[in-house]
């Protein structure tokens, strides 16, 4: 039996997905499960235009591809039950991994992991919000800074049994202002690595040819311009920034 086509075969929805924000569903395509995001369910949203979300996310795939690390997983814009929405493979996550973590204060590992926040939680004990020190997160970070992500929360960081890490929720990216909201600050300060110095260099190298025409698509040309400007200014600084302006460094909920 050959394979669906995923831009073309039947997409059935499975179940809702009751935690998003956004009218969210598990579908599949033949044996292929898949999230379905469509655009007619996303929430209106004061700082982002309405029913760009979808186009945000496969901007960032299409982005990912050629940042590399595979990040984001595949993902692509079709028609479903409810409409036009992006569509993106299921990931089955390691439940015995968490890349991002709340701990007790007393109980942060002391090497391996890098310490956020701290603060109490309900029952009055401190706390600490950590996440890992590994060069799949590390990817991730320098993503979201590239792509401006507003809600870089712990649960959209996916941990894999083969130690990958996939991000997913890229909705809230792309804006032309700054937006950079993350758990991720473990590494503030800290020089990029060469590996990841070139993940930026191939993204403003490809803004020039075929990645800049397809997001041409996606995003307007005042947001693909200060994708752009973020390139320059990271690869110029060649290290993690810190967070900047009055809004706050971390999305909230943290989860």
């Amino acid at each position: 039996m050959s394979a669906p086509d995923l831009a073309t075969s039947e997409l059935t929805l499975t179940g809702r997905i009751t935690t998003a924000s956004n009218a969210t569903f598990l579908g599949r395509i033949g044996d292929v499960v898949v999230v379905y995001k469509p655009i007619a369910g996303e929430s209106p949203l004061w700082d982002f235009p309405e029913g760009c979300l979808a186009h945000r996310e496969m901007a960032a795939y299409l982005l990912s591809q050629v940042f590399g690390g595979h990040v984001v997983p595949h993902t692509w814009l079709r028609d479903g039950p409810l409409g036009e929405g992006m569509v993106q493979l299921w990931q089955e996550q390691d439940p015995a991994q968490n890349a991002v973590d709340l701990v007790a204060t007393d109980l942060v590992p002391e090497t391996g992991w890098k310490q956020i926040l701290e603060g109490r939680d309900e029952t009055g004990r401190m706390i600490a919000l950590v996440h890992e020190d590994s060069p799949a997160l590390r990817r991730m970070a320098v993503f979201d800074i590239i792509i401006n992500n507003a809600d870089r929360k712990g649960d959209h960081i996916l941990a894999m049994a083969d130690g990958s890490r996939h991000g997913v929720d890229h909705g809230l990216t792309f804006h032309r202002d700054h937006k950079l909201r993350t758990v991720l600050w473990g590494w503030l300060g800290e020089d990029l690595t060469a590996e990841e110095l070139d993940g930026v260099d191939r993204v403003s190298e490809g803004l020039h040819g075929g990645l800049g025409r397809e997001l041409g698509d996606l995003l307007t040309a005042g947001e693909i311009a200060s994708l752009a400007a973020r390139c320059s200014q990271l690869r110029l600084a060649g290290r993690f920034p810190a967070p900047s302006g009055k809004m706050s460094a971390v999305p909230w909920p943290l989860f």
